[in-house]
């Protein structure tokens, strides 16, 4: 499914790297950046959040949360998380079905895995509405991040 600027963004509620249930509609009245990575302690994916763990305080100027997106379990994500010092959430999509929802899954990736979130980044609004959408096919990619942060500057 391919996920559309002025879409309602698809609900979930997966387990943090603190293994706490976290709610997209628990941010309701925040604008969200929302990031899928294929897999912790790669390096695309650590740098990539990383900038965003160095741009935190704009994000938060702006009334906006990070949350970011794999299917590695909550174990690996919270040594991840301590590894490298993030400072927002990081969500396990262990079972694929959040993924698949915002178009944003490798059925098919290297070394025979199956069901690997691909590298995109959605910009949701406080309403719940997609204002910036991009799925990367080559996860050796980062998004534009500073397309994320006009947009979330815009709202």
């Amino acid at each position: 499914m391919t996920l559309s600027i002025g879409q309602s963004a698809p609900e979930f509620t997966l387990f943090n790297d603190q293994k706490k249930e976290i709610s997209l509609a628990g941010y309701r009245g925040k604008n969200v950046v929302l990031l899928f990575v294929p897999q912790a302690f790669t390096g695309v994916c650590t740098a990539e959040l990383c900038q965003m763990r160095d741009s935190l305080h704009d994000y938060n100027n702006m009334n906006a949360e990070i949350l970011a997106v794999s299917v590695d379990s909550v174990f690996t994500l919270e040594k991840w998380k301590k590894d490298e010092g993030f400072n927002f959430n990081l969500l396990s999509d262990f079972n694929k079905e959040v993924s698949r929802a915002y178009g944003s899954i490798y059925e098919e990736w290297i070394f025979g895995m199956k069901g690997v979130s691909k590298r995109s980044a959605f910009v949701i609004d406080k309403d719940g509405i997609i204002r910036y959408a991009e799925v990367l096919e080559n996860p050796g990619e980062m998004p534009n991040l500073q397309a994320v942060k006009d947009t979330v500057a815009s709202l």
